[in-house]
């Protein structure tokens, strides 16, 4: 029988310091989140309404409305997604699985974190010389889109990496020990064991698109008019400001703050939205 050992005086007095530091910063940190959350929502949730999530701003009818900027941010999310989830996870399932020389690997995880902590605006110069200017696409969301997507590629790959190393290595080895092939094995065991980093790339990368200004007004325009997407020439000319460009203008330029909280409480529910539903993707292609 052991018996327990005494902390002296100085050693409970320093691990209840800590202890005491640690629960004021996270009280600290909470309150802050609840803070902001709260005062935005106060400010803002008043003026939602049908009318101005319904139409779109006419100074000739004498009408504030921000749904072209609502279809302008839900169609630069799905292209942006729709190109940059499925090479990041790509390059990280080759990266971790099949490159050949470790020095590789480290050279292009290398000039992701590079990538990663760039300032916006350089890819804004980017994608206005790249996309705009010698692809011809003109200021456009899909220049816009695209420019996002360099973006948010070194984020997906970095965390879909580490996810992809915390699988065991036993995992890998019991399939391939059982016949299994490396791509069978890949699809099978590792990706469905590293859904949860997967799903973290994903919101990152959304929260990074959504709370996206520069680029996006430089690449993809201000207008505030509805665009034609019901053609093909339409979707690759359509131009226009998102929600947060669309914050920007109502806060900067027209000092219009009761419409510029609006927005910023729209994009808090538009985040939480698809916070929830890329979590309730990540449950089901674990039970997949």
């Amino acid at each position: 029988m052991t018996a327990k050992t005494a902390l002296s005086p100085r050693r409970r007095l320093y691990n209840g310091a800590v202890r005491l530091t640690l629960w004021l910063s996270a009280g600290l940190t909470c309150a802050l989140l609840l803070f902001l959350i709260g005062y935005i929502l106060f400010r803002g949730a008043p003026g939602v309404s049908l009318e101005l999530l319904t139409s779109q701003e006419s100074i000739l009818n004498g009408t504030v409305g921000i749904l072209p900027s609502i279809v302008n941010t839900l169609c630069v999310i799905l292209v942006s997604l729709a190109i940059a989830l499925p090479l990041g996870v790509g390059a990280a399932v080759y990266l971790t699985e099949y490159a050949p020389s470790r020095r590789l690997a480290g050279a292009v995880e290398f000039a992701a974190e590079t990538l990663a902590g760039i300032p916006s605006i350089l890819y804004a110069m980017v994608g206005v010389i790249l996309f705009c200017t010698v692809l011809g696409l003109q200021k456009t969301l899909l220049a816009g889109a695209l420019t996002l997507v360099i973006m948010t590629l070194p984020t997906i790959i970095r965390t879909t990496q580490e996810s992809l190393r915390t699988v065991p290595q036993s995992y890998r080895e019991g399939a391939l020990g059982l016949g299994s092939g490396r791509w069978h094995m890949i699809r099978t065991v590792v990706l469905p064991s590293s859904v949860d980093g997967i799903v973290t790339g994903c919101i990152l990368a959304v929260g990074r698109v959504v709370g996206e200004s520069a680029v996006l007004m430089y690449t993809a325009g201000l207008s505030t008019a509805m665009q034609d997407f019901s053609t093909i020439q339409g979707i690759l000319r359509a131009s226009g400001s998102t929600l947060t460009v669309a914050l920007y203008v109502y806060a900067k330029e027209r000092a219009d703050f009761a419409i510029a909280f609006t927005i910023a409480t729209l994009l808090l529910i538009l985040t939480g939205l698809i916070n929830l539903a890329a979590h309730l993707a990540g449950r089901l292609l674990r039970r997949g």
